[in-house]
């Protein structure tokens, strides 16, 4: 009887336990890729037994999502006003935060991109050049901002193929579809990019900042880990992870 019920104490503990344990779902913009890997690896260890998900893509789409009623937590955009739009339209739980501002590269794994300028976009030798498409990625806006602002547009349109994030543009590149790309730094520093070319950092007067943010959605509203998932981003170890990712963090300075 004793061993009895020591078994039904430990099996109402895990039940206990399975009960309390929480599961949140982000909807995270294709910049994020390696660094939100790595902060949720973090989060993961200091919160165990509860589980996050990652969604990466178009900042864009996971706007127009979010409002016929997908079931995110968490909104990372790669241009702040997609969240701000959501929270205009009672979509939010929360304040919109500001969490970083990225940064535009050109980025090739056959050329030596740390040698180029946006004006070596027009040299006839290149065939395709791989942006994210402007019409709901932000990097894509910002890359054809750049382009403008630089003279460029007209004369490189023509060589212009779309990816339906930043993640995707990369992987033009990455495959020999594009023999150049206008990407995030944030992808071209991590170890997998950095190793196959260097890259150029297009000057952020070129065009508009990509200022990003995020929200706690309105489906999650009252979710205790959704609101210990977003305090964390402000911690120590997020913010550096951030940082080593290249992305300039509220407070800090280009």
């Amino acid at each position: 009887m004793k061993l009895l019920r020591i078994l039904l104490v430990v099996c109402s503990l895990l039940g206990a336990a399975t009960a309390h344990a929480e599961k949140i779902t982000i909807a995270a913009a294709a910049d994020l890729k390696f660094a939100m890997d790595e902060i949720v690896t973090g989060f993961k260890k200091s919160q165990p037994g509860n589980d996050v998900e990652v969604i990466y893509g178009s900042s864009g789409k996971f706007n127009t999502q979010i409002q016929q009623g997908a079931p995110y937590d968490l909104f990372f955009s790669a241009d702040i006003a997609y969240p701000r739009e959501l929270a205009k339209k009672g979509l939010a739980a929360s304040d919109v935060k500001p969490y970083a501002v990225g940064r535009i590269v050109l980025w090739s794994n056959s050329m030596n991109a740390a040698k180029m300028t946006l004006v070596s976009l027009a040299d006839p030798k290149i065939g395709h050049i791989a942006i994210a498409n402007p019409k709901h990625a932000p990097y894509g806006k910002r890359a054809e901002e750049a382009l403008k602002a630089a003279g460029l547009w007209d004369k490189v349109q023509p060589k212009l193929v779309f990816g339906e994030n930043i993640s995707h543009t990369a992987q033009f590149v990455q495959t020999g579809s594009a023999q150049v790309g206008i990407i995030a730094l944030a992808l071209a520093v991590n170890p997998e990019l950095a190793k196959k070319g260097g890259y150029y950092l297009i000057p952020d007067k070129l065009h508009n900042p990509l200022e990003q943010g995020f929200v706690i959605t309105r489906r999650a509203a009252g979710n205790v880990l959704a609101k210990k998932f977003a305090d964390y981003m402000a911690a120590k170890p997020a913010r550096a992870i951030m940082t080593k990712y290249g992305f300039v963090l509220p407070g800090e300075g280009r």
